[in-house]
């Protein structure tokens, strides 16, 4: 039977005044893997940080298991000592790192010895290693080190960069195996082809995962359960990432429906208050008390989907011409005779291993860098708008307004009445609340601050975007805007990402590195696997596409509709959704009211609740199927 391995309940957290969440409970069995979602600043990391034990909270206790092993990869993993790669990675099993230290040890005092007076403790050390599986240690740490994009296992981890390091520490996490594993952002610097490993090796993973990630195929691939962490609370949906879009919506109907309600009601107590309606006391005194815990209630967050309404600048007819540029980096050839030339509208995706000189590519088409041969022009009427990996722009000890009015006051867009906005109104669009206006930028969150960088580097209104890895450390609300902007963006859109959806949803042709020669391929990146996998397999596309009769026996297949039975079952589906709806409730109720300490009690209604969960996604599966069938009669 699972066992739980940690449960925490009335957690509360605030930062710099502001409250991240209030009276929270959560917990996580052996073998789940639950996604942790939600904005940029609401508490996500901080939650992350409290379960591992790092942080404490304002109020409220976890309670871990006895002997439960947890691992936390933070966003940003710091290495004290100067260690190489290989040994910093086969540091997650230190058991056995200092076994084997031992057994070097004992090994060389037995050469300078006489006698084999270390003989016996040799061998008992050997077999406690081999019971272990200790001596293939190095061989583990150095694939998941290649895995992740490591090359030189032997370099010290101090030389490497922020993103290598990350890489680095995710091998050590992944070696040392714990019962939980907590990963903050893991696909940060990773490689699209290493960000798809390892989501196939955490998808076989056996052991608890809880992870924060803005990569919505990967989080999509690895859950078993969604926690929203917004307005201050949590809202749990078993399932992975397609499953908790659905229950969201029908969350979201609900509880507008309830406010209302909640609302309606309000009134009509307070108007009932200031009229001194003639009542008992006792029942004068609990309306007043409903209405004050009404009050209590945290208010609720209108949803602003952050609108972007940047007008594009005029593109004359020259753009970027690059033409046969080649460059290298101390000996290493990054690319040779590439040509581009930029035409409105170009939506590009820029992918290739880490190191294959993706970013520099942007720094040379910009301007930045020069190239080592051939030629790069760029036209007078170009603007280019560049987002760095990192953020360095910002001013630290600056206000968040004082920073984007350091660019303008206001833009142009050349759209509409209202066709100048101010620092003020594009905070406002971008979900930085009134209070975050005057707050210094050293007090926000990574995400935020991201937000930021990109807003200052929007309102230059630039008609040729060049993003390097621009979906990093931003939530799911501020991609879709940046998805919808691209959406209708006239201009011309280079980007390097390792994010598959986001590429998917903005661009239309791929430029991939491969070896130092970039190849053109036309579509998304969904599309390139496609072609890639044609390759690999040897298979045409004819091969591949179904023939025209096996077509049209799919469409007269699907025209047969539902039979006797079918239309029975369909019609006692939906009382059935609903009734599994309404036990869930019930058992969520009947957990959160269950103290922490009362781990088989936990237990027993977790089950129920995984059991029922089950049973609920099987009948909702069940009814889209027929539905979908019934539909296509």
């Amino acid at each position: 039977m699972a066992k739980i391995l940690f449960s925490a309940n009335a957690l509360s957290k605030s930062y710099h005044e502001k409250i991240l969440f209030t009276s929270i409970a959560l917990g996580i069995m052996e073998g789940e893997r639950i996604g942790i979602i939600g904005k940029n600043g609401v508490g996500k990391s901080s939650l992350l940080k409290i379960i591992a034990g790092l942080e404490e909270p304002d109020a409220g206790i976890v309670t871990r298991a006895k002997d439960v092993h947890i691992v936390y990869l933070p966003q940003l993993p710091v290495f004290e000592t100067h260690e190489s790669c290989i040994d910093a990675a086969m540091s997650g099993k230190p058991e056995i790192m200092a076994l084997l230290e031992e057994h070097r040890n004992l090994c060389e005092k037995q050469a300078n010895a006489i006698d084999q007076s270390f003989g016996d403790e040799i061998y008992e050390l050997t077999v406690r290693i081999d019971l272990l599986n200790g001596w293939t240690l190095d061989n583990q740490a150095k694939t998941l080190l290649t895995k992740l994009g490591i090359s030189d296992i032997h370099k010290l981890v101090h030389d490497l960069s922020g993103g290598q390091k990350k890489r680095v520490a995710l091998a050590k996490a992944l070696l040392s195996e714990p019962d939980l594993l907590i990963l903050d952002e893991p696909t940060n610097h990773l490689d699209a082809d290493s960000v798809q490993w390892l989501q196939d090796h955490l998808s076989d993973y056996s052991k608890a995962i809880l992870l924060v990630t803005h990569d919505r195929y990967f989080l999509d691939a690895i859950s078993t359960k969604i926690i929203e962490l917004d307005n201050q609370s949590l809202f749990s949906y078993d399932g992975n990432f397609e499953y908790f879009l659905m229950r969201k919506e029908q969350r979201m109907a609900i509880d507008e429906s309830t406010a209302e309600h909640e609302r309606n009601t309000l009134r009509r107590e307070l108007a009932w208050l200031q009229k001194g309606a003639k009542a008992r006391r006792t029942k004068q005194k609990s309306r007043i008390d409903w209405i004050s815990k009404i009050q209590e209630k945290p208010e609720q967050v209108e949803i602003r989907n952050i609108k972007i309404e940047i007008g594009n600048k005029f593109l004359g007819g020259k753009l970027i011409d690059a033409v046969d540029i080649s460059k290298s980096i101390n000996g290493n050839s990054l690319f040779r005779e590439f040509t581009y030339r930029a035409a409105p509208g170009d939506r590009i995706g820029v992918i290739g291993p880490n190191g294959a000189g993706k970013s520099t590519l942007l720094n040379i088409l910009s301007g930045r860098t020069q190239t080592d041969s051939g030629y790069v022009s760029i036209g007078d009427t170009v603007s280019i708008g560049y987002f760095d990996q990192e953020v360095k722009t910002l001013k630290e000890q600056m206000t968040v307004i004082g920073n984007l009015r350091e660019i303008a006051e206001y833009i142009d867009t050349g759209i509409g009445r209202d066709r100048f906005i101010t620092a003020k109104e594009l905070l406002d669009r971008f979900q930085f609340s009134g209070k975050q206006h005057h707050s210094f930028v050293h007090t926000l969150s990574g995400g935020e601050k991201r937000r930021l960088a990109m807003l200052m580097t929007l309102m230059g209104n630039p008609n040729v975007l060049m993003f390097d890895e621009p979906t990093n450390d931003f939530d799911m609300s501020t991609l879709a805007a940046l998805e919808e902007y691209l959406e209708y963006f006239k201009g011309v859109l280079l980007v390097v990402s390792h994010d598959r959806s986001f590429l998917d949803r903005t661009v239309n042709r791929i430029f991939s590195f491969e070896h130092d020669i970039i190849k053109e391929y036309p579509g998304n990146y969904s599309a390139y696997l496609e072609k890639i996998e044609q390759k690999k397999s040897g298979h045409s596309q004819e091969v591949l596409s179904k023939n025209k009769e096996q077509v049209k026996q799919d469409k007269l297949s699907k025209k047969k509709g539902l039979t006797f039975n079918e239309k029975k079952e369909f019609e006692t589906l939906e009382s059935t959704i609903a009734q599994k709806d309404e036990l869930i409730v019930s058992i969520n109720a009947q957990l959160a009211q269950t103290p922490p300490e009362q781990f088989k009690k936990i237990e027993e209604i977790s089950l129920l609740h995984a059991k029922t969960e089950q049973e609920l996604q099987y009948a909702m599966l069940r009814w889209m199927e027929l539905s979908e069938k019934l539909s296509s009669n």
